[in-house]
């Protein structure tokens, strides 16, 4: 019989119930559907009775930070106040739980936790995209990336929401199989499950753009010319800059350079075609401005790791 895999979440003072859910609902359904108990789980807060969310909720949990159970894995999960939640309690207890081997990461603002704490340094980190600019303004040392959640190095995180069940989905997938995560994202009615290559896009564009008009147009024109994209100097030329000053702009607000960004939104146009509609790979290749399936190919594998024609017959 399977030992079920023990994942203890560490719940911070407000933290975000939406993650909260996408952690743990996720091994509810795996057990579930297989008819085993591939997952069982524990909650910790700082009083060891209850632990209150953004929204106003209470969960009732098992321990408290002091005395942590056996594990095999162990979440930090906070929300919006988690710089006024690092108490002295909770970094005890990480630092007590890294030193004895413990596998940690963090959910949703968690990564500023482990981040605080130096447990970050010179790994990639995701976290939730509003704290992006503070986040790499006060950790220069880790390498801060715009991914959906990072499943690699020994701390792995997840940038918050949605982005938590992508993650829970990853793990189940490496634990037991492509088929059960399939059949639990099936359950939740979760059709557009995402890599961690996946980026946090639409929430940057929307940021950035609001604070800067030269990179909010330059997005746009991006949009709009996915199917026939255009080269950098040109949408310098319709911004009335130079092209250097966007080269700039993009690697201050994004930490990329435009061709770059614009590729990479061609390639995650196209995986939502492949995901979600039946439109040929053909098709698909030409709406996202590639001249020739074979190179589409190709750098479509490179981005994901698969090919165009496997990404279908995977769950994200």
């Amino acid at each position: 019989m399977t030992t079920p895999q023990h994942f203890v979440f560490a719940l911070v003072q407000d933290f975000s119930h939406l993650a909260f859910s996408c952690a743990v609902e996720p091994l509810r359904i795996a057990n579930l559907i297989s008819g085993q108990e591939l997952y069982k789980w524990s909650f910790l807060s700082e009083n060891g009775e209850t632990a209150t969310c953004s929204n106003g909720s209470v969960t009732l949990v098992h321990h408290s930070f002091a005395q942590p159970p056996k594990y095999d894995h162990l979440f930090v999960l906070s929300g919006i106040y988690m710089r006024d939640r690092i108490t002295p309690s909770l970094t005890s207890m990480l630092r007590r739980e890294k030193r004895h081997g413990g596998t940690i990461g963090a959910l949703c603002s968690g990564a500023w936790i482990l981040a605080d704490i130096g447990f970050l340094d010179g790994q990639d980190a995701a976290i939730h995209w509003e704290y992006h600019d503070s986040f790499m303004e006060k950790f220069p040392d880790v390498n801060l990336v715009r991914n959906v959640f990072v499943a690699t190095g020994p701390h792995v995180t997840a940038s918050g929401g949605t982005a938590t069940a992508d993650l829970m989905l990853h793990i189940i997938e490496r634990h037991h199989g492509l088929d059960l995560a399939t059949a639990v994202a099936d359950q939740m009615v979760y059709t557009a499950v995402r890599e961690a290559s996946a980026e946090q896009r639409v929430s940057l564009q929307s940021r950035n753009g609001m604070r800067n008009s030269h990179l909010a147009k330059a997005i746009g024109i991006m949009q709009n010319t996915i199917a026939d994209p255009i080269s950098p100097t040109q949408i310098a030329e319709n911004l009335g800059i130079s092209s250097r000053q966007l080269e700039r702009l993009f690697g201050k607000l994004l930490n990329t350079s435009p061709k770059k960004y614009h590729m990479e939104m061609r390639l995650e146009r196209a995986r939502h075609l492949l995901i979600q509609t039946e439109s040929s790979i053909t098709d698909v290749a030409f709406a996202c401005g590639f001249e020739s399936t074979g190179h589409f190919a190709r750098v479509y594998k490179s981005a994901f790791g698969v090919s165009p024609s496997a990404q279908r017959n995977r769950i994200g």
